[in-house]
């Protein structure tokens, strides 16, 4: 059923930090990884780990649109159809370069120092396809969100993508995000959030997103 014409509409601007941060951290990839020594298997393994959250982090986004943004869109957009069959194309694109990259990663970490330079360009090929399409998501689907979704719709992606996430980090992700929001987003979010997710980030998560990053040693972006 379509949202009623003037019912409240959500915010959908709080994706451009998401986005944002898949951008800069993939696009950061390419260097970090031929930055390894060989011979570091300490650092193999923090880089690859990063790099793990950080795909699945990219796969429940997805996931949730593709659950919970599409199938309205479709449903109340019947003019936009060839749009949303091209975003299902894209996506389906990245999926086919997120596997490849993690399939790149997992070769690395188990000891194939040849699929170093492997994870480098299946990230960085990555990095760029979804630039292209992550622009396009923002400047055609996100107006369409906005008119067409409730706020209660929208507010199910961060939710659905918290519960699905497969990663062991998952405040490297909160983290991420938070570092590209202004501060009055960064407010929001924690009170959107649940008590124990809010607990999890206060108590441990932000000193630990920041003590990872300090061993990465460089910004992702």
């Amino acid at each position: 059923m379509a949202t009623a014409p003037d019912s409240p509409r959500p915010d959908v601007t709080d994706m451009f930090p998401v986005h944002q941060a898949l951008r800069d951290s993939l696009g950061s990839a390419p260097q970090l990884v031929h930055g390894v020594s060989a011979s570091d298997t300490e650092r193999v393994e923090l880089i690859t780990n990063l790099y793990d959250n950080i795909l699945d982090f990219l796969h429940v986004h997805h996931d949730g649109e593709e659950q919970l943004v599409f199938p309205v869109l479709r449903e109340r957009c019947p003019d936009q159809l060839e749009l949303l069959d091209l975003m299902a194309s894209q996506h389906a694109d990245v999926v086919g370069l997120l596997q490849r990259s993690a399939d790149s990663l997992s070769a690395w970490a188990g000891g194939d120092a040849t699929a170093q330079a492997g994870s480098a360009s299946a990230l960085g090929e990555l990095a760029g396809r979804l630039d292209q399409h992550l622009g396009e998501e923002e400047s055609l689907v996100l107006p369409l969100c906005a008119q067409h979704m409730s706020i209660e719709e929208w507010e199910a992606l961060p939710g659905h993508a918290m519960g699905n996430f497969g990663g062991d980090k998952i405040w490297l992700v909160l983290g991420l995000i938070r570092q590209r929001m202004t501060q009055a987003q960064r407010d929001q979010m924690l009170a959107h959030m649940p008590p124990p997710a809010v607990e999890m980030w206060t108590t441990m998560g932000e000193q630990s997103y920041k003590k990872l990053m300090a061993a990465v040693g460089a910004p992702l972006g």
